[in-house]
């Protein structure tokens, strides 16, 4: 077992350097031999990123890219055969790398992405009516937990990555976007996965909810009035699957 992962550490080794791993043969020359697969798997990983954050990849160009994915996916290999999890860590990544660096969105714009993903990946469940939700919350509405769909995400962000994400996808108008941070809400809706502009406020109250607080204690440092709007929001996208 420990030589079986020596050889599948050292295979993985080589996939980031060209060496080629010790005790790999082929008939013919093993190194040009092994080269080629070493491409095809860079290929591969390469494409999957474009197909994962077509976003970005319209933000900063083909070129441009496709040879940020080659750093990354050189530092970056899979930990899962299940290929639309890679690049999961595609956006700290692009935090952290300097020519991406005259773009500080771009970060944020790959997150969404990633949980656009997991939003369309998540599990299904039925939503509570709007009239079930009003029936549950005339017993007291600050002591209520909700549930959420298990699709629900929610992004903040120092940046508008709702608008430029919005005027990037395929057919919009480019429009000016005005610099100013913004918050999103994604689900799924069908076969759809909105990205829904919210305010910081209600974008607070999913995430405690999200993180199972009880309704009170997740409204408990905004007005009334904002709190409805948030709850109004969960109910109108059929967000809420449990009241207890």
């Amino acid at each position: 077992m420990h030589a079986h992962r020596d050889t599948q550490a050292a295979f993985c080794a080589g996939l980031a350097t060209g060496a080629v791993p010790p005790g790999v043969t082929a008939v013919g020359d093993v190194e040009r031999r092994f080269s080629v697969y070493r491409n095809t798997v860079a290929h591969s990983l390469t494409d999957a990123l474009c197909q994962r954050f077509p976003t970005v990849l319209r933000l900063v160009g083909d070129a441009f890219f496709k040879a940020t994915a080659g750093v990354f996916v050189a530092n970056n290999p899979p930990r899962s055969a299940i290929l639309h999890d890679y690049g999961t860590a595609f956006p700290e990544f692009l935090a952290g790398f300097p020519p991406a660096a005259t773009l500080p969105y771009l970060p944020d714009i790959a997150r969404i992405e990633v949980l656009r993903g997991q939003a369309y990946h998540a599990a299904d469940a039925l939503p509570l009516t709007a009239q079930s939700v009003s029936d549950a919350f005339a017993a007291g509405p600050e002591e209520r937990g909700l549930t959420l769909h298990p699709s629900v995400r929610v992004i903040t962000s120092d940046h508008p990555v709702v608008a430029i994400w919005a005027m990037n996808q395929p057919g919009a108008t480019p429009r000016p976007v005005t610099p100013e941070p913004q918050a999103a809400l994604i689900f799924r809706l069908g076969e759809k996965i909105p990205v829904v502009s919210i305010t910081a406020d209600t974008a607070r109250i999913v995430t405690r909810l999200l993180a199972g607080e009880r309704l009170g204690t997740a409204c408990a440092d905004v007005p009334p009035q904002i709190a409805s709007v948030a709850i109004g929001l969960l109910i109108q996208h059929e967000l809420i699957i449990q009241v207890t």
